[in-house]
C-alpha cells in the first residue's frame, strides 16, 4: 500500500511539474504576492482574483524545483471556488501534514494534496512544498511584502 502511495506521489509530482496548472500572469489580480525559498532557489508570484470572500481565480508565475512547482500547481487548482476561510483551513491542514506536527491528519480532508504528505520524510524538501502555501497565507491576509521560507 505504501509503495502504491509513493508511486502515485511521484506521478502527480512529475505531472504537475511538467504541466503546471494555472501557470500564467493574471491581469487585474486582486492580490499578488512573491515567495522565495533561498535554500532551493524556488521563486514564485501568486495571483488571486476575489469576488467578495470567494477565490474565483488563482494563478502563478515563477520557477522552482519539482516539489515546489507541483505544490503551487495543485494549490491553485484546489483553492478556486473556496472562501478565504476555507483556504486558510487548507493552509493549516497542509502545513500540519507536511511538517509532521500532526500525526493523524485526515488525508481525505486535503484531497489531492495528500500526495505531498511524503515530503515530511525529507525535512529539506518541506520548505519547497510549503512555499506556495505561505505565499497564499500572506495573500489572504493582504500582505504586500515578499514571503521567504527562511
Amino acid at each position: 500500500m505504501f509503495e502504491d502511495l509513493r508511486e502515485l506521489y511521484q506521478e502527480v509530482i512529475f505531472d504537475h511539474n511538467r504541466n503546471p496548472r494555472n501557470f500564467h500572469v493574471m491581469e487585474n489580480a486582486d492580490r499578488q504576492v512573491d515567495g522565495f525559498n533561498p535554500l532551493c532557489g524556488d521563486k514564485l508570484t501568486l495571483f488571486l482574483k476575489l469576488d467578495g470572500d470567494i477565490i474565483t481565480d488563482a494563478s502563478f508565475q515563477g520557477s522552482g524545483c519539482a516539489i515546489s512547482t507541483a505544490s503551487v500547481s495543485l494549490m491553485t487548482e484546489i483553492i478556486k471556488g473556496k472562501t478565504q476561510a476555507q483556504a486558510e483551513e487548507l493552509f493549516t491542514l497542509f502545513h500540519e501534514m507536511t511538517t509532521g506536527k500532526e500525526e493523524h491528519i485526515n488525508l481525505e480532508a486535503v484531497g489531492k494534496l495528500a500526495v505531498l504528505a511524503g515530503v515530511r520524510e525529507f525535512p529539506a524538501r518541506v520548505k519547497c512544498a510549503t512555499l506556495a502555501w505561505h505565499t497564499l497565507d500572506a495573500a489572504l491576509k493582504n500582505q504586500q511584502q515578499a514571503v521567504s521560507t527562511e
